[in-house]
C-alpha cells in the first residue's frame, strides 16, 4: 500500500509532467480550478488548485474532502502511483470505476487531453 508521502510525490510528479507538456495537453492544463484527490485506502484528501499548468497542493486532510472542489479525483494510493508512473491506464481505470473523476462537462472535455 502506498504511503501518504508516496501519494504526495506522485501528485508532484503529475504536476511536473503537466507543466512540461506541449500543445493540446499544455492548453488543457492551463485551467484555474480547485482540485481534490481523495486517497480512499488511506482516507486522506489532498486539496489545492490546478493553476498555471501545475497542481498546487495547499492542504492534506484526514477523510473525504470537506468542500466540493471543481475537479474531484478518488482512488487508492497504489492506483495513484501506478497511474502517474504510466503503469495504469487512466481511461481504463476510470471506465472500470477504479478511479473516480467528477467535474463539469466542459472540464471533463479539457481533462481528457491530460489523462
Amino acid at each position: 500500500m502506498a504511503t501518504i508521502d508516496e501519494c504526495r510525490a506522485a501528485l508532484e510528479k503529475l504536476s511536473d509532467n503537466m507543466q512540461g507538456a506541449e500543445g493540446d495537453v499544455r492548453a488543457a492544463a492551463a485551467m484555474d480550478r480547485s482540485v481534490s484527490c481523495h486517497v480512499t485506502d488511506l482516507d486522506v484528501t489532498f486539496a489545492g488548485r490546478l493553476t498555471g499548468g501545475r497542481i498546487e497542493i495547499d492542504e492534506t486532510l484526514q477523510g473525504p474532502p470537506p468542500q466540493k472542489a471543481q475537479i474531484r479525483l478518488a482512488m487508492t494510493g497504489d492506483d495513484l502511483v501506478a497511474m502517474v508512473d504510466g503503469e495504469l491506464n487512466f481511461a481504463k481505470a476510470w471506465g472500470s470505476s477504479r478511479i473516480k473523476l467528477e467535474a463539469s462537462l466542459l472540464d471533463l472535455f479539457r481533462l481528457r487531453k491530460l489523462l
